[in-house]
């Protein structure tokens, strides 16, 4: 994947980091299988005349992943390795991205807490607003 500036239609900024990211991974672009085959979906004429789908099986794992967002070929073949490297890298971070996902619940969950709290703190303070409005139209002096 040398030049991987021609073989996706993105900034060779983000081809590099692409292949900088597969190499971490040490995915080889020789352990890809690449097909394609026609899109469904929205796109009328070219989706049904062009196959812009995009296969890719990385056999060393057996990780699969079909794309099919956008209209060109070349841009779903670039997202495809992106999408195989993520999940790739899931596979491989397994047990740390699930202690990420249970430590960004329970952030989740403190911000509901303080959200709630400070609604409450607020409706009080309406409440005790409301009572002295209430007073203000009532005069002392007899």
């Amino acid at each position: 994947m040398s030049n991987s500036g021609a073989l996706f239609p993105v900034s060779s900024d983000k081809a590099n980091a692409l292949r900088l990211r597969l190499d971490a991974l040490q995915i080889q672009e020789e352990d890809l299988d690449e097909s394609f085959v026609r899109s469904g979906g929205k796109g009328g004429q070219n989706v049904n005349k062009v196959a812009t789908c995009v296969v890719l099986v990385h056999r060393p794992t057996g990780t699969s992943v079909k794309c099919q967002q956008e209209r060109s070929q070349g841009l779903n073949r670039y997202l495809a390795r992106k999408l195989l490297a993520d999940r790739i890298e899931a596979a491989r971070l397994g047990r740390q991205s699930q202690q990420q996902q249970e430590s960004e619940r329970i952030r989740r969950q403190k911000r509901r807490r303080s959200r709630r709290a400070k609604n409450r703190m607020l409706a009080d303070k309406h409440a005790q607003g409301a009572k002295k409005a209430l007073r203000a139209g009532v005069s002392r002096d007899e």
